[in-house]
Parts: C-alpha cells; structure tokens; sequence
C-alpha cells in the first residue's frame, strides 16, 4: 500500500466522480494499484482558472477494468472516506514547494509533477494533510502526458513512516467540522432557500452544512452534496418538506400546511441560491436521490 496523488479536474473528458471513482489508461495501472486500500490526495492542476491545488482526500477501495471503455480502468473510491479540503493547499504557496518529492537532484521540479497519477511520501502526505484539513481552526491531457518521465519512481524510503494523520480522516466529529466549513465558504454563510446572511455576536453563521443525501444513506462528504440551510429550513429540508428540482426551483411538499407563510419564507426568485463555482453546485444526482427518497410530494 502507498499514498498517492491523483490529478483531477472539474471538467476533465474523463469519467471520474471523484467521491466515487476515477478512471484512468492502462499505464497507470501499476500505479494505481499500489494505492489500493491507502490514501490519495487529489490535486488540480495550475493551467485550471482558479485552480484548487490540492483539495481533496480519499481512500482507493479497489481497481477494475472499466466495462464501458476498452484499456480504461476506474480506481474505486471507498464509501465514506472522500472529503473535501477546509483549506485547499497552492502546488507552491507560501508555504513553498508541499510535494518536495517531486525536486531532483538538482533541487528543481522534475517531470514527475505532470503524472496525473504519481507516488507520494507520508511527509509529503502528511504535510498536505495538515494545511488542508488546518484541524486546529476549523479536460486532464493523461495519455498525452503518459510519454515522457514514465519510468515508475520510487518515493523516498522512511524508516517507521508516520501514519498518524490518517487515524482522524475517518472522524465523523472532524469530517462534519470539515464539511460545514467548506459548504459555507462555497454559499458565503448565506441561506441557500432564504437567501439571509445571519451572524451571531461571536461571528459565527446561523446556517448549518446539510447533507442533500445524507452520510446514513452513503451521501459522501463532498461540496455538491452539501447545501448550506437556516435552522427552519434545514429542518422542512430534512424532513422531506421541501426540495430543489435539478435546476434548483425549490419544491413545496403538498404535506405543508401553511403554504402562505412559506412561500413568504423562502427568497424570492424561487429557486435556491448557487455556489460561484459550477464544481461546487449541487449535482443532480444527489438532487434526483432527495427527490425521490426524502420529499414527500
């Protein structure tokens, strides 16, 4: 087993779900299974506006061949270990170079660091970990790339490598924490179904992180299974009272019984408010899961 770093983008031609599965070619294979039943760390790379770094951890559970795409193979992703970055981490920040495994000799960045699939060392790993997670403060050119610098690489050997940070990754106490704060950076700590911004004298928002599938129905800890809800509306949400059509109308369950006062609740276009990003925007899988399972029409 080996950590790993896995480069993903929000719009790759790939077929990855990066909570579920990632594909990738035939010559990362060896790669890839030497992460089976360990961590990786997904990066996204510099050339995307806006790029995130490194903002995602997860646990590869197995790797099959793609039954849909010839010489394709999909790492899959274990239930309920993906979980976005609080923070995520600059490829060379302030911080500077995180990955030092990828310096030469010389001391300069080699080829390694265009792998969509590459090898990394627990401090590496663990580096990252800690920036990302900051506990204390709570199209992808693969087969083009495949070509040069492909010789598999050996991470540095560690005498008794340190695998503490991986005790706490599957910590439902942190992985909310985690979660809450990166729904609310991606909604600014606004209603999604009012549309208030309410902060308490110590600055803390009113709103709370919801599950749109929740964790008890294997709704993973990622962005666009979040949706960040007051307490009244967290609450009509959960209880199947109101929901979002796949281009966020906000459904009125015909079990409410005062229907005048909610619709003077909720804001008024109608629809819910969006994330910025189009990555972190509720994805209609999760939307057609509710739907189907949690409102009661």
């Amino acid at each position: 087993m080996a950590f790993g770093v896995f480069i993903h983008r929000w719009d790759s031609r790939y077929n990855d779900r990066p909570a579920e599965q990632y594909q990738f070619p035939r010559p990362y294979l060896r790669r890839v299974k030497a992460c089976v039943g360990d961590w990786i760390i997904y990066y996204e790379p510099s050339k995307v506006n806006e790029t995130r770094g490194y903002y995602a951890v997860a646990k590869v559970q197995q790797v099959i061949p793609d039954p849909a795409t010839p010489d394709m193979y999909l790492a899959l992703i274990e239930d309920g270990t993906y979980l976005d970055f609080a923070n995520p981490v600059p490829f060379n920040g302030a911080y500077g170079l995180v990955e030092r495994g990828l310096l030469n000799d010389e001391g300069r960045i080699s080829g390694r660091a265009q792998s969509a699939v590459r090898p990394i060392s627990s401090a590496d790993f663990n580096r990252i970990i800690d920036l990302g997670l900051d506990t204390n403060e709570l199209l992808l050119p693969r087969v083009d790339e495949v070509g040069a610098g492909f010789e598999e690489e050996q991470v540095p050997f560690e005498f008794e490598q340190p695998r503490d940070r991986v005790s706490y990754l599957g910590s439902r106490i942190m992985r909310d924490r985690v979660f809450r704060r990166v729904v609310l950076r991606a909604y600014d700590e606004r209603c999604a179904i009012t549309g208030l911004k309410l902060i308490n004298g110590g600055g803390r928002a009113e709103v709370s992180a919801a599950h749109i599938r929740p964790v008890d129905a294997n709704g993973p800890d990622v962005v666009n299974n979040g949706i960040a809800l007051s307490g009244t509306a967290h609450w009509m949400f959960d209880r199947g009272l109101i929901s979002l059509s796949d281009d966020l109308e906000i459904l009125i369950s015909r079990q409410v019984n005062d229907l005048d006062s909610v619709h003077g609740f909720i804001n008024k276009t109608r629809r819910a408010l969006s994330p910025g990003r189009l990555s972190e925007r509720p994805h209609p899988r999760f939307l057609q899961w509710h739907r189907e399972h949690s409102f009661k029409q």
